[in-house]
This record gives C-alpha cells, sequence and structure tokens, in this order.
C-alpha cells in the first residue's frame, strides 16, 4: 500500500516508521513547508492519506482529498464543529474517510469499557462523574478529543449529565459545573503521551478508571492498522467501528 502523509511532526514521522515496517511505502509527505507547491497529480501516487496535522490544516487536507478521490484517515483533531458537514461532503460525493480521536488500541477497549461502567452506574444517583486529561504542552486543543469522546460515552449512559464542560488548569478561566455538566478537567505538562481518567465519587467511595499512554507508538500503528482497513471501502467512517467487542 501507499500512503501519503498529511503533517510531518512527531506523530506523522511515526506513522511512516510504522508503515514501513508493516512492508507499505511513504508515496509522499506533505506540511506546511511544502503544500502550496502540491499539485493533484503528486497526490494520485498514493492509494490513501493519513492526515496528523493541526486543526487549522485538517480541513483543507480532508477537501483535498475529496477532490482527488483519495480515501484519509484523520487523527488530527479539534476541528469537530463541523464533523457534520464533512460527513454530508463524503457521502454525497462517494469518499472514503475514517477519523477518530484516538486510534490506539486500548484507547478503544477503555473507550467501550467506559461506555459499560457509564451505563452501570448510572442508575445509582449518588455518584458525581468527571473525566480528566493529561498531556504535554505542545498540544492544541482543549480538551483532548479523546476526552471528548469519553465524556460523549458517558453521556449516552449516564443520565443525570447530558452536556459537558471543560476547564483548562493554568488558563484562568473558573468553571463550576452545573448538576447536569460533566466536568473535563486538563492539565498540560512537560511531554506527557497522554493519561485519561474517568472519576465517580460519592460520599462512601470513589471509582477511578484510567488509561495511560507510555509513548506515541500505539497512536501511529493504530493509524496504519485504521488505513489497511479504509482502503476498498466507500463512506464515512468513525475510528470505533474497526472494533467489534461484541464477539
Amino acid at each position: 500500500m501507499k500512503i501519503g502523509l498529511l503533517g510531518y511532526g512527531k506523530m506523522g514521522q511515526l506513522i511512516e516508521q510504522y508503515a514501513i515496517k508493516k512492508g507499505h511505502e511513504i508515496a509522499w509527505i506533505i506540511d506546511a513547508n511544502n503544500r502550496e507547491n502540491i499539485a493533484a497529480e503528486d497526490l494520485v501516487s498514493a492509494d490513501i492519506a493519513i492526515d496528523f496535522s493541526t486543526p487549522d490544516a485538517a480541513l483543507d487536507n480532508i477537501s483535498l482529498c475529496f477532490e482527488n478521490d483519495l480515501p484519509i484517515v484523520v487523527g488530527t483533531t479539534g476541528w469537530y464543529e463541523q464533523l457534520e458537514e464533512v460527513k454530508a461532503t463524503c457521502l454525497e460525493a462517494n469518499q472514503s474517510m475514517l477519523y477518530g480521536s484516538n486510534f490506539s488500541i486500548g484507547v478503544n477497549v477503555f473507550f467501550h469499557i467506559n461506555r459499560l461502567l457509564a451505563k452501570a452506574i448510572s442508575p445509582y444517583k449518588q455518584y458525581d462523574a468527571q473525566v480528566e486529561e493529561i498531556h504535554h504542552i505542545h498540544k492544541l486543543d482543549a480538551p483532548s478529543g479523546t476526552a471528548i469522546t469519553i465524556a460523549e460515552g458517558i453521556l449516552d449512559a449516564y443520565a443525570e449529565k447530558n452536556e459537558w464542560v471543560n476547564r483548562l488548569e493554568g488558563s484562568g478561566e473558573e468553571v463550576i459545573p452545573a448538576k447536569n455538566e460533566l466536568l473535563i478537567e486538563s492539565l498540560r505538562l512537560e511531554e506527557v503521551p497522554g493519561t485519561h481518567t474517568v472519576v465517580y465519587s460519592s460520599e462512601v467511595d470513589q471509582i477511578e478508571f484510567k488509561h495511560t499512554a507510555h509513548s506515541r507508538d500505539g497512536f501511529a500503528l493504530g493509524a496504519v492498522v485504521a488505513a489497511e482497513w479504509l482502503v476498498g471501502r466507500k463512506g464515512f467512517y468513525q475510528v470505533t467501528e474497526m472494533f467489534d467487542f461484541n464477539n
């Protein structure tokens, strides 16, 4: 498989390494340094593109791939306000796209169990829920896309909450969640790849469910696996659709 890389930061470089290890070829690399010089004919040498760029660049990259009939895997977050518009464009143009806040196998298992846990606790009103996320100081968006996916999983099953709010530590903003709001607490520290914790607290006890990434390698490998899965498919997919935890 020939892969085009959109974005060549730390994640893009890791994806390149894992793609080559799995026997794939990197057809081209597009980032801020050369994007203006890329022509449509350059794109056709790839079977699929993987985007780990920036929130500002992701939408343009998605459009570029749709216009050139190139499947795309999008790991960039921070653009989800336009998600429904992108989905509609993808389906109307009969294109192929898979997106996700996190491609790690472990995190996708976490997403699944998170929903089960929320459903199990939902009848017990004495528990209050909260999500905490820690990432490196270079991360451009808060809360993380992974934390939002976790929060959405809780909101779908946990009757006491119907929307999330975010507090970024050190921002100077005071956020006091209402009873119906799920707080996502964000912290930015050094070079932390990503830690996510779901906390359910009551007067008598506390339940914590946590995932800690030791490196970015799981994300990179998962993105290559996602590209392998998407090739040959048409439509608009979430990364969770790659996994079937019911069997």
